[in-house]
């Protein structure tokens, strides 16, 4: 054909390349309405352990599916689950689905960090380990861990350890007016009335080094050390306290061990975000004026949730309680 010749050519002159589709690529993604159900258990270095349907007998190792892209999957997370779910050795499911979460536990390294980590999903309680001596404890990472709970939607569950070294008594008046739920344990003792909480429930534990989380894990889940070795996901079990892992209990329900931390920042809640966790509280709070940290005077003269006390609604001490977790959001602290 000579140079001008292809103003002469029509549509029945295109030539098509074989395999070559002339259809666009469909953004619609599988629907996976054969995948499995299963719960999250353990997460090391790119790889998942599930629970298939909570079972913890029959564990599956999987990998993040490609077209879930950078959705975080973290432990106790439902997901869906597709390819090989035997099991068996050197076998590699796919997570497909990662179902709408219940509650979230989440952190930030500090006060001034805009990225949220996700510790834990749909969790119904959370357990604050706090040791009553040796170490000290500490009110304000309390407090924190309580803002975080109320405002991630878990249930919080005070346990106070080494009660054989200092009474519980001075700390238990402390939180008497948030009607917070307390149990007392001692070192030389097993934890009964924490296990009879945690039965058939999905908790996780929190607390920093040295209060004693880790015994009581110990206690709960007698092969815990072998059950970190089985969801490491490589065959290369770690030690408890440098991953997030669900251990599953004699009786039934998960206890889901968490590191222990320096740090607990809150930058992701608000003021309006405790509040809400006060039914008694929360209407009274939409009628303080915009921007209000609802602290009370002099940084807040207008707060209405004085005028509860006032008016006999809520008591003092329970307002003064809900200021300090309030408060406790502008202060955070390092624990070693």
């Amino acid at each position: 054909m000579t140079r001008g010749d292809w103003r002469r050519l029509d549509e029945s002159d295109v030539r098509v390349r074989p395999g070559k589709g002339t259809r666009p690529r469909s953004k619609r993604r599988p629907e996976h309405a054969d995948a499995v159900p299963a719960m999250v258990v353990g997460v090391d270095r790119g790889r998942w352990t599930c629970a298939m349907d909570g079972d913890p007998n029959r564990l599956v190792i999987a990998m993040r599916a490609r077209e879930l892209g950078r959705t975080p999957v973290v432990v106790g997370d439902n997901v869906g689950l597709v390819g090989d779910t035997s099991g068996q050795p050197d076998t590699l499911a796919r997570i497909v689905r990662v179902d709408e979460r219940r509650s979230v536990l989440r952190r930030t390294a500090d006060d001034n960090d805009p990225f949220e980590r996700v510790v834990v999903a749909n969790a119904g309680q959370l357990v604050i380990v706090s040791a009553l001596a040796d170490p000290q404890p500490r009110r304000g990472f309390i407090d924190r861990c309580l803002v975080a709970a109320y405002a991630g939607g878990l249930e919080p569950l005070l346990c106070l350890t080494k009660s054989d070294l200092a009474p519980p008594d001075e700390l238990l008046a402390a939180y008497a007016e948030l009607s917070l739920p307390v149990v007392v344990t001692r070192s030389d003792e097993y934890p009964e009335e924490l296990r009879a909480r945690l039965v058939n429930r999905l908790s996780a534990l929190i607390g920093h080094s040295g209060v004693g989380k880790s015994t009581l894990v110990n206690k709960l889940v007698p092969d815990a050390h072998r059950a970190v070795g089985v969801v490491s996901g490589v065959g290369k079990g770690r030690h408890t306290s440098t991953q997030t892992v669900a251990l599953p209990l004699p009786e039934g329900g998960w206890a889901v061990d968490t590191p222990g931390i320096r740090s607990f920042g809150l930058a992701h809640i608000t003021p309006d975000d405790i509040v809400g966790s006060f039914p008694d509280m929360k209407a009274m709070a939409e009628e303080c004026p915009p921007g209000c940290n609802h602290q009370g005077p002099p940084d807040d003269p207008d707060c209405m949730l004085d005028e509860l006390v006032r008016t006999g609604e809520a008591s003092p001490g329970r307002l003064e309680s809900l200021r300090r977790l309030l408060e406790s959001r502008s202060k955070l602290e390092e624990y070693d």
